[in-house]
């Protein structure tokens, strides 16, 4: 009998393929698994509205026994809406990342549960894409507007040529190094969450609401923002089109995203 209970799956260039699409070759490797008893939890930088449509396309949506960990942490909850955990940036928080962004002039939003704010006049593109890809509105505030809203993560977002020459002021992003975790989740992207919030802490709560270890969980992902959960798997996968660091951290690599890599591995190694 398997020891995989959890399997946790990124969703962006692993669940889905490259034209943003889940397979049926996925879909139907997902439903075998949830048929055996195991636990699929979509794992994800999205907000839950950029999630649910795959939850429901796999019979997942709106149960108080199937979980779901959205904003790259932030939030763990039953698919049902029940609440687990949630973590959220101070106002001061988003004072200082937005300082940040207005010294080296990149476009920055941040995310509550129903909303992506930015202060920016000029809408970047990616900002754009971000909310039609979540299904989330794009709401133009000013920074005192926001003192009152309960902002959950926060992401630098501009043409991968700029999100690097950022990374390379470090000595910016250090000052907040005792209250903010950073991650890169595509090259576009460059996010900001409470200190200690990744999607491996995340796993760590769940398995302990629900008496498991870190040997009865897979995760699968791509990205530097998949690193902390497939450290802490027992079995963690690197996806074929996943960045080096990644796979140099995982046990298995599997195929890429659009040959079905999600479902090749929880044929081999969770079924």
């Amino acid at each position: 009998m398997s020891a995989i209970k959890i399997i946790a799956i990124d969703i962006d260039a692993t669940l889905l393929n490259s034209n943003h699409q889940l397979t049926d070759t996925v879909k139907n490797a997902i439903k075998s698994a949830s048929k055996k008893g195991i636990k699929v939890v979509l794992t994800s930088g999205r907000p839950i509205s950029g999630i649910r449509p795959f939850l429901k396309q796999l019979d997942l949506d709106d149960r108080n026994d199937q979980y779901v960990i959205s904003f790259g942490g932030g939030v763990v909850e039953t698919t049902s809406g029940r609440i687990i955990s949630a973590r959220s940036l101070s106002y001061d928080d988003y004072l200082d990342l937005q300082n940040i962004a207005t010294k080296l002039g990149l476009h920055f939003h941040v995310e509550s549960s129903e909303r992506l704010f930015t202060s920016d006049r000029d809408l970047g593109k990616y900002t754009i894409v971000e909310g039609y890809l979540v299904n989330i509105p794009v709401c133009f505030r000013l920074p005192d507007e926001l003192r009152d809203e309960t902002l959950i993560k926060a992401m630098y977002i501009d043409d991968p040529e700029r999100i690097e020459e950022a990374v390379k002021h470090e000595e910016l992003f250090n000052q907040l190094s005792d209250r903010i975790t950073f991650t890169r989740s595509t090259p576009m992207y460059y996010e900001a969450n409470p200190k200690g919030t990744d999607k491996g802490s995340a796993l760590q709560i769940l398995i302990d609401k629900l008496g498991l270890t870190q040997a009865n969980v897979m995760a699968i992902g791509d990205q530097g923002n998949d690193l902390s959960m497939v450290k802490f798997a027992g079995t963690g996968i690197a996806m074929g089109n996943a960045i080096d660091e990644l796979k140099e951290c995982a046990q298995h690599v599997t195929s890429d995203c659009d040959h079905d890599g999600v479902a090749e591995a929880i044929e081999k190694w969770a079924l």
